[in-house]
């Protein structure tokens, strides 16, 4: 494949993102610098316990978003509660890595978040504290890949994003510098009023 084809964030990363992390950071070796390893998007079907059809329907709509196949995921234990039996269907999940990735990032932060209704950015507070960033999403028509005549049900799904930084703070910047709307930290003067 060559260099002819990158895709645009992944050409960011390379050009910009790593001299600025850098500089901020003072890494000695380019090496340090982290980058994204993979994103991962769970999509849980509660109703697939009754209708195993919601759950297929569910992993299509997954495999249009991500532009991969979506895995079906099973139960791994019973609980009668819910009348759910070990092996049942009831969820799907797609791991983007490398160009993939860099592709649904772009989509993800430049079409589909501004679709989000009463977006206010989105939270800094969900790093896991190894420079990993989960966030929910409450419906899937916000990709531009799901016809809202077609869909049976709305449903939310999980966008987590696995980096190979060693601090939150090291990860909250390096997504930042990928596009990620995260509130502006508040200034002195307004912490004084």
């Amino acid at each position: 494949m060559g260099d002819a084809y990158k895709p645009r964030l992944k050409k960011l990363y390379e050009d910009s993102i790593v001299k600025a992390m850098t500089e901020k950071f003072g890494y000695t070796n380019p090496m340090q610098v982290p980058k994204l390893e993979k994103i991962v998007l769970n999509m849980g079907v509660g109703e697939a316990t009754q209708d195993k059809k919601k759950v297929e329907i569910a992993a299509q709509e997954m495999t249009m978003i991500a532009g991969q196949k979506a895995v079906i995921t099973k139960a791994k234990k019973s609980i009668a509660q819910f009348k759910l039996r070990e092996g049942m269907p009831v969820g799907c999940k797609v791991t983007l890595r490398a160009d993939r990735m860099f592709e649904f990032l772009d989509r993800f932060v430049t079409i589909a978040l501004p679709r989000v209704r009463d977006f206010r950015g989105l939270s800094n507070k969900s790093f896991d504290g190894r420079g990993n960033y989960a966030t929910g999403l409450k419906e899937q028509l916000i990709f531009p890949e799901i016809s809202y005549d077609k869909i049976d049900k709305i449903r939310g799904m999980d966008v987590i994003v696995g980096t190979t930084a060693r601090t939150d703070e090291e990860a909250r910047e390096l997504l930042r510098l990928f596009g990620f709307p995260f509130p502006q930290p508040a200034t002195e003067e307004k912490k004084a009023a």
